[in-house]
Protein backbone atom coordinates (compact mmCIF):
# COMPACT_ATOMS: atom_id res chain seq x y z
CA UNK A 1 0.00 0.00 0.00
CA UNK A 2 1.39 3.43 -0.94
CA UNK A 3 0.68 6.72 0.73
CA UNK A 4 -0.61 9.47 -1.49
CA UNK A 5 1.08 12.85 -1.39
CA UNK A 6 -0.75 15.98 -2.47
CA UNK A 7 0.77 19.37 -3.21
CA UNK A 8 -1.07 22.66 -3.45
CA UNK A 9 -0.30 26.36 -3.31
CA UNK A 10 -1.29 28.85 -0.63
CA UNK A 11 -1.00 32.61 -0.43
CA UNK A 12 -0.34 33.84 3.11
CA UNK A 13 -1.32 37.20 4.55
CA UNK A 14 0.37 37.81 7.92
CA UNK A 15 -0.83 40.50 10.34
CA UNK A 16 -4.44 39.92 9.20
CA UNK A 17 -7.39 41.03 11.32
CA UNK A 18 -8.50 37.44 11.85
CA UNK A 19 -7.32 33.87 11.27
CA UNK A 20 -9.08 32.22 8.34
CA UNK A 21 -8.62 30.10 5.23
CA UNK A 22 -10.45 31.03 2.02
CA UNK A 23 -10.63 29.05 -1.25
CA UNK A 24 -9.85 31.35 -4.20
CA UNK A 25 -9.90 29.33 -7.41
CA UNK A 26 -6.93 26.95 -7.44
CA UNK A 27 -5.23 28.60 -4.47
CA UNK A 28 -6.01 28.73 -0.77
CA UNK A 29 -5.60 32.11 0.89
CA UNK A 30 -4.47 31.81 4.49
CA UNK A 31 -4.92 34.86 6.72
CA UNK A 32 -3.10 34.82 10.04
CA UNK A 33 -2.86 37.39 12.81
CA UNK A 34 0.67 36.17 13.53
CA UNK A 35 3.72 38.20 12.56
CA UNK A 36 6.19 36.66 10.09
CA UNK A 37 9.01 36.49 12.61
CA UNK A 38 11.18 33.45 13.37
CA UNK A 39 8.82 31.06 11.57
CA UNK A 40 5.79 31.91 13.72
CA UNK A 41 3.57 32.68 10.72
CA UNK A 42 4.58 29.37 9.09
CA UNK A 43 3.55 27.53 12.24
CA UNK A 44 0.24 29.39 12.23
CA UNK A 45 -0.31 28.47 8.57
CA UNK A 46 0.16 24.78 9.35
CA UNK A 47 -2.20 25.01 12.31
CA UNK A 48 -4.89 26.83 10.31
CA UNK A 49 -4.61 24.36 7.41
CA UNK A 50 -4.85 21.48 9.86
CA UNK A 51 -8.14 22.83 11.18
CA UNK A 52 -9.45 23.69 7.69
CA UNK A 53 -8.56 20.29 6.17
CA UNK A 54 -9.40 18.37 9.37
CA UNK A 55 -6.13 16.47 9.39
CA UNK A 56 -3.26 16.29 11.92
CA UNK A 57 -0.58 18.98 11.73
CA UNK A 58 2.05 16.25 11.44
CA UNK A 59 0.78 15.46 7.91
CA UNK A 60 1.27 19.03 6.65
CA UNK A 61 4.62 20.41 5.51
CA UNK A 62 5.67 23.64 3.81
CA UNK A 63 7.79 22.23 1.01
CA UNK A 64 8.56 25.49 -0.80
CA UNK A 65 8.49 29.18 0.07
CA UNK A 66 9.28 29.24 3.79
CA UNK A 67 10.32 32.90 3.62
CA UNK A 68 7.73 34.02 1.05
CA UNK A 69 3.99 34.68 0.98
CA UNK A 70 3.37 32.10 -1.74
CA UNK A 71 4.06 28.62 -0.45
CA UNK A 72 3.73 25.06 -1.68
CA UNK A 73 2.14 22.76 0.87
CA UNK A 74 2.65 19.00 0.90
CA UNK A 75 0.09 16.77 2.61
CA UNK A 76 1.01 13.14 3.29
CA UNK A 77 -1.69 10.51 3.11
Amino acid sequence: MTDSVKNFKVRVTPHAKQNKVVQDGDILRVYTTTAPEKGRANGAVIELLSEYLKIPKSRIKISKGLAFREKTITVDG
